[in-house]
C-alpha cells in the first residue's frame, strides 16, 4: 500500500539580503550631515541619526564609537571633497598655466567641492563653532592643511607677481575662501550654469567690480 501523499514540505525562507557594511556606514554618515545640516549638532541624536539611516539605534556603535566620531569624519570629509576638487583641476593644467588659471581652477574647484557634497559641506561651514573642543582640535588639522595649500599656491602667485605686492596673503585667504563657503546658502543652480557662475565669481575676484579705465564715464 503505497503511502498517502505528503503535503510539500515548506522551504525554508532565504534571510532578507543584508546591505554590506560600507553601505551602510555611508548611509549613517549621509544621514548624519544631513540632521547635523538641519538642525545643528547638539540638537541631533544618535536616535535620529539611526531613524534616517533606517537602523537599529543599536546598530551605530558597529560602525563608530560616538556621535563625536560620526562627526569628526563628517567634518572631514567635507573639507577632503573640496580639496580633492581644488587639486584635481590644478594638477589638470598645462604646466605652463598661468597663476591666474591656477587661481581660477582652485576657486571652482572649491566652489564644485562645496555645491556638490552639500550636506557635508554645509554641516562642516555651519556647526564648525558648536563642536566640542576636542572634535575641534582633531579636525583642525584637516583644515590647516587645506589653508596650507591655498596660503602657498598665493604665495607663488605673489611671488611671480601675479598679485599686487601690497597684498596681505592671509587676509586674502580668509576673505576668498569665507566667501566662497557661504555660495552654499544662497547659489540658485536653476539661475544658470555652474562653469558660468564659476566664472563669474572668478572675473570679480580679480577684475572686481569697478569699471575699467576705458568704460569709466
Amino acid at each position: 500500500m503505497s503511502e498517502p501523499d505528503r503535503p510539500p514540505s515548506k522551504t525554508r525562507s532565504e534571510p532578507a539580503a543584508v546591505a554590506p557594511p560600507e553601505a551602510t556606514r555611508d548611509q549613517i554618515l549621509g544621514q548624519a550631515a544631513r540632521l547635523f545640516r538641519n538642525q545643528g549638532y547638539a540638537a541631533t541624536t544618535l536616535r535620529q541619526i539611526a531613524d534616517a539611516a533606517g537602523i537599529k539605534a543599536g546598530s551605530i556603535y558597529y560602525h563608530f564609537d560616538s556621535k563625536d566620531e560620526i562627526l569628526g569624519v563628517v567634518l572631514d570629509a567635507g573639507i577632503e571633497a573640496v580639496m580633492t576638487a581644488v587639486t584635481t583641476r590644478i594638477a589638470a593644467l598645462p604646466a605652463n598655466a598661468s597663476f591666474r588659471d591656477k587661481i581660477a581652477a582652485a576657486i571652482d574647484g572649491h566652489l564644485y567641492g562645496l555645491l556638490h557634497h552639500g550636506d557635508f559641506t554645509s554641516a562642516n561651514i555651519r556647526i564648525y563653532g558648536q563642536i566640542p573642543p576636542a572634535a575641534k582640535a582633531r579636525h583642525r588639522l584637516v583644515r590647516r592643511a587645506y589653508a596650507q595649500y591655498w596660503d602657498e599656491l598665493l604665495q607663488a602667485a605673489l611671488a611671480a607677481g601675479a598679485l599686487r605686492a601690497d597684498t596681505n596673503l592671509a587676509v586674502i585667504r580668509l576673505f576668498l575662501i569665507g566667501a566662497l563657503n557661504w555660495t552654499v546658502e544662497w547659489y540658485n543652480p536653476n539661475r544658470g550654469s555652474f562653469k558660468t557662475f564659476s566664472a563669474h565669481i572668478t572675473a570679480i575676484v580679480f577684475d572686481g567690480i569697478a569699471p575699467r579705465s576705458g568704460a569709466r564715464r
